[in-house]
């Protein structure tokens, strides 16, 4: 009886960093308390988003992914612009697809906290840029974890 309690509250949950060329992703653990990057989904023409969605979507039947954590790009003062709605669009759209719940979780600071990471482990800048997004998806998605108390 205590396995199968123990196995409905086990969920994996999948982070998002969108961005204007690329999708970071990072996938929680199946207890929900580590966020691990997986991959940066990129893509060439910047308005045709359809294979990043099938890429999402193959990776949350992959995990059994039950909800999405996506980051949202607020400006410092904390206010809205341009890539907040294009987040927006984007979170609607995916919400379609996968039939998945999806999250918002500030964002303002995960790309630098990731880049901050990354230099201190002494990562030459081209293997930055290549691991950024997905570093900056697993720091949101770490961070919607830790303040849900998992």
């Amino acid at each position: 009886m205590e396995e199968t309690e123990q196995t409905e509250e086990t969920m994996r949950i999948l982070g998002l960093d969108f961005g204007s060329k690329t999708v970071g992703v990072a996938v929680s653990d199946q207890f929900g308390w580590t966020a691990q990057g997986l991959e940066t989904i990129r893509r060439k023409d910047t308005t045709n988003l359809v294979s990043t969605y099938e890429r999402i979507e193959e990776l949350c039947a992959q995990y059994q992914v039950e909800k999405i954590v996506l980051g949202l790009p607020k400006h410092m003062n904390n206010t809205e612009g341009d890539r907040v709605e294009k987040t927006k669009v984007f979170a609607k759209h995916l919400a379609k697809r996968t039939k998945l719940p999806i999250e918002f979780w500030d964002e303002r600071l995960s790309t630098l906290g990731a880049g901050r990471q990354l230099l201190e482990a002494d990562m030459s800048r081209k293997k930055r840029e290549q691991i950024i997004d997905k570093m900056a998806a697993q720091y949101i998605l770490q961070g919607y974890l830790d303040a849900a108390g998992h």
